[in-house]
């Protein structure tokens, strides 16, 4: 996983339009769009070992009891 930031300056847009789209959604809807977004960008990013490889990332940065450990 790259910790170099892509986004740069527009990285502030992007979550301000990902926190937008949550808007007025119930947690379902939200986590319905999470699963959307995820399918989506999985077919932007075309490689499933690099997938396999952020899924795995995604999970131990959510879950690490210690943030020391990531």
């Amino acid at each position: 996983m790259t910790e170099e930031d892509r986004l740069g300056p527009a990285g502030d847009a992007v979550y301000e339009a990902l926190t937008k789209a949550h808007q007025g959604l119930s947690a379902e809807q939200s986590h319905a769009l999470n699963a959307r977004l995820v399918l989506l960008l999985s077919n932007e990013v075309g490689d499933a070992t690099r997938l396999r490889e952020l899924f795995a990332a995604a999970r131990d940065l959510g879950f690490a009891t210690d943030r020391r450990e990531i």
